[in-house]
C-alpha cells in the first residue's frame, strides 16, 4: 500500500509509463489504419492521454519526485505488435484496432492495480477520474471492433481531466 511521498510517486510513474504507451499505442496505430473514424478516435486519444500524463507528471513534480519521460519495454513490444500485425494482414484494420482492445484492458488493469493502493485523497480523486477515461478508452475500442455502428462522437467527449488513456 502507499502511503509514503515515495510510494505515491512511484505508483503515479508506473501510470505515466502506462500513458506514455498508450499515446505511443495510439500514434502508431492511427498511422496504421485507413478507416477514418478509428483514425480520428485514436489521435483524439492521443492526445487526451497526453493531457492526463501530462497532469500525472505535474503530480510527481508536487511531490518532490521526477516524472518518467519514456513508457515501458512492453509498451514498445506492444506496438511493434501492431505493426507486424498491421504488416502482416495487409494494414488490416481489424488486427490494429483488436491490439488496441487489448492495450486498453492492460491499461485498466494498471489503473485498478493503483486504486488498490492507499493515496492522498486528491491524488486518489485524479486517478478514479483517469480510470474511468480508461474505462471509456476501452469501451470505445471495443464499439470500434465489433463494427459498431453508433457513433463513438470524440468531439463531445472530453477525457483531458478523466482520461489517461
Amino acid at each position: 500500500m502507499a502511503s509514503t511521498n515515495d510510494e505515491t510517486i512511484d505508483v503515479l510513474n508506473d501510470l505515466i509509463e502506462t500513458c506514455e504507451d498508450g499515446v505511443k499505442g495510439f500514434r502508431t496505430a492511427a498511422d496504421a489504419v485507413g478507416n477514418s473514424r478509428a483514425k480520428s478516435l485514436f489521435t483524439s486519444r492521443a492526445q487526451a492521454i497526453e493531457s492526463a500524463s501530462s497532469q500525472l507528471s505535474s503530480e510527481v513534480r508536487k511531490l518532490g519526485g521526477d516524472p518518467e519521460k519514456s513508457g515501458t519495454a512492453a509498451g514498445a513490444v506492444h506496438r511493434g505488435w501492431i505493426d507486424l500485425k498491421s504488416a502482416v494482414t495487409g494494414k488490416s484494420d481489424d488486427a490494429v484496432i483488436a491490439e488496441c482492445v487489448r492495450g486498453e484492458n492492460h491499461a485498466v488493469g494498471v489503473y485498478e492495480d493503483a486504486l488498490k493502493k492507499t493515496l492522498p485523497a486528491d491524488v486518489r480523486s485524479m486517478v478514479e477520474q483517469q480510470y474511468r477515461g480508461a474505462l471509456a478508452n476501452r469501451d470505445a475500442m471495443k464499439q470500434l471492433d465489433h463494427g459498431s455502428s453508433a457513433s463513438f462522437d470524440t468531439s463531445t467527449t472530453d477525457y483531458s481531466s478523466e482520461s489517461r488513456a
